[in-house]
């Protein structure tokens, strides 16, 4: 007990009055113990580290973040799951990207999900180019463009959202760098999916038996890899694109023309058989740089 109410005490005439100021102070201790009660919980309770998503805290320089290659992907049932319930309200995932084209709003998400698992059991990567969407499959490709500046960039969708107000899309932080808008927070958009082909996989055994068939496919030293341009629904698109590549190459360019997975043929333009993994390289850049879209590597 403080000295000062110590005196107080000893001053008092009389007992009943030192009761009942002892009995104001048990009753002020026990009204701060209450107050003291109602703190908040601690940020770090749940299963993020931070409560408010953000930047992070040190610079980040654009350049040292990677290009998205699109390319054959597998997909397991996680993460696709349909219909799927968030905050009492049911999602359906779409059964292919195959045409997929939409415009809405971009927001980006950091720090706060960085390191953690994706929906599909990836993790987090906040510096690469990735995306959070509420229907697309996963993970799929996806072009996409800022309205404000007519930047471009291919992301990977691994994650679903956002699931708050009428956004229709969630990029990675390094994502919002790349395509200016990191500053502002959200953005118009246009999205466009760059199809490719994939698997799902179901159970364990059909990623067992895929496993076996590559091994088997490498020491049999049959997998060749193609260098895939893109897909066109019009022959007459292909053939330009065709012209256009094989004026950059002296390996052969061909267009095979293939149902696509809901029926329609789509016409591919591939570069190939290349054998040097520098070459694809190279010819994936002059691709781009020529602006014929984003090239990706095949193995058959």
């Amino acid at each position: 007990m403080p000295n000062f109410l110590a005196v107080i005490l000893v001053m008092m005439p009389t007992p009943l009055l030192r009761v009942v100021l002892l009995l104001v102070l048990a009753i002020a201790l026990v009204s701060c113990g209450a107050v003291m009660t109602l703190t908040p919980e601690s940020p770090h309770v749940g299963r993020y580290s931070i409560t408010q998503d953000r930047a992070p805290s040190l610079p980040v320089d654009i350049t040292t973040i990677p290009e998205v290659i699109p390319m054959p992907v597998t997909r397991t049932i996680s993460g696709n799951r349909s219909p799927y319930t968030i905050q009492g309200i049911s999602y359906s995932v779409m059964p292919t990207e195959a045409g997929y084209k939409e415009y809405g709003t971009a927001s980006w998400y950091g720090e706060k999900f960085h390191g953690h698992k994706t929906s599909n059991g990836e993790i987090f990567d906040m510096y690469k180019a990735t995306a959070a969407h509420k229907s697309l499959p996963i993970p799929s490709f996806l072009k996409v463009t800022n309205l404000d500046n007519n930047r471009s960039i291919v992301v990977r969708v691994n994650d679903r959202g956002p699931f708050h107000g009428d956004r229709l899309i969630d990029l990675s932080y390094g994502a919002a760098m790349k395509l200016g808008y990191a500053e502002k927070g959200i953005v118009p958009v246009r999205l466009e999916a760059i199809e490719v082909d994939s698997m799902t996989i179901i159970d364990d055994e059909t990623v067992n038996t895929q496993k076996i068939a590559d091994l088997a496919s490498h020491e049999n030293g049959c997998l060749k890899k193609f260098l895939q341009i893109g897909a066109y629904a019009t022959l007459d698109n292909a053939q330009r694109i065709s012209h256009q590549v094989t004026a950059m190459t002296s390996r052969p360019v061909t267009i095979l023309s293939r149902p696509s997975i809901n029926g329609s043929i789509l016409h591919r333009v591939r570069v190939g058989p290349l054998s040097d993994s520098s070459e694809l390289k190279i010819l994936s850049s002059q691709v781009v740089a020529a602006g014929l879209g984003s090239p990706y590597t095949i193995s058959e």
